[in-house]
C-alpha cells in the first residue's frame, strides 16, 4: 500500500511520543497496510476488528481507525485516492487522539 500524509498530519505526527510515534507504525505495517492491499483486491474483504475501521459521520469519504487502546488511545483519520498510475493509496489526514475529530 502507499501512502501519502496531510500537512495536518505531519504536525500531529510531530506531537506524538516516540513510543506513540512505534505503536502507530507497527500498527500500520503489520495489520493496516496488508488490511488496505486486502480491500483492494476485494472490496468485501473485513477489516480487522481491532483497528475498528469506520467512516466518519458527517465527513464524506474520510475514515478512521484506531491504532491504539492503551493510554493515551490513538486514532487516525484517513482517506482512499488514486495515484496517477491508477494505483490505490491511502492518505493519512489526522493522527493522535480523540482531538482530531474535530478537523477530520
Amino acid at each position: 500500500m502507499k501512502y501519502e500524509t496531510s500537512p495536518a498530519f505531519e504536525a500531529d505526527l510531530r506531537r506524538l511520543t516516540a513510543e506513540e510515534r512505534r505503536r502507530f507504525r507497527d500498527v500500520v505495517l503489520t495489520s493496516f497496510g496488508p488490511a488496505c492491499d486486502a480491500h483492494v483486491a476485494d472490496r468485501g474483504a473485513r477489516w480487522p476488528a481491532r483497528l475498528r475501521i469506520k467512516a466518519l459521520r458527517g465527513a464524506p469519504g474520510i475514515f478512521e481507525m484506531t491504532w491504539s487502546f492503551a493510554g493515551p488511545d490513538g486514532r487516525a483519520t484517513w482517506e482512499w485516492r488514486t495515484l496517477a498510475v491508477g494505483d490505490a493509496c491511502v492518505r493519512w489526514r489526522r493522527v493522535g487522539g480523540h482531538a482530531i475529530f474535530e478537523q477530520p
